[in-house]
Parts: structure tokens; C-alpha cells; sequence
């Protein structure tokens, strides 16, 4: 559903809208697009936020994790004796 509102613009906005949509096109579909933009941006950087704050709770948790893993990687050139890796 679309909702008609009236806005102003100063001249110089106005001109630069008309530039980037050229002859045919819509200033309510450009304006629209560039807002609809805007608003998913503004929601992937919160999720983004959101993320990280969980991330950083749980680092030294999951940094512990990693080393526990690499504890079971064998050394290749103790287990090879320095020999090629046979594939």
C-alpha cells in the first residue's frame, strides 16, 4: 500500500534526483528506493552490533574451544620424520 505525503527539497536536491533518474524516470520510486536502503542498512549494522556483543561474551569460551582442538593435531614433520607426505 502506498501513501501519498508532500515534502520539500531545496532546489539543488531536487536537481541531483532528476540527474540520477534521467527523463523517464520516477522521483517517488528513486526516493523511495534510496530510503528502503537506508532503512536495511541501518538493520544489518544493528544486527551487526547485536552479533558482536555475542561474539565478545563468548570468546574466551570459544577461544578455549579452539586451542583444545589444535592440542589434537599432530605435528606432520614429528609423525613424517621429515619425509614427503606421501597423498
Amino acid at each position: 500500500m502506498k501513501k501519498r505525503v508532500s515534502i520539500t527539497l531545496s532546489t539543488d536536491v531536487w536537481a541531483e534526483i532528476d540527474r540520477e533518474i534521467g527523463a523517464k524516470g520516477s522521483r517517488s520510486a528513486f526516493i523511495e528506493k534510496i530510503l528502503s536502503d537506508h532503512f536495511r542498512k541501518l538493520e544489518r549494522e544493528e544486527i551487526g552490533a547485536r552479533d558482536l556483543i555475542l561474539i565478545n561474551a563468548n570468546a574466551d569460551a570459544l577461544n578455549a574451544e579452539a586451542e583444545d582442538v589444535l592440542r589434537y593435531q599432530a605435528d606432520i614433520f614429528n609423525v613424517f620424520e621429515g619425509q614427503a607426505i606421501p597423498e
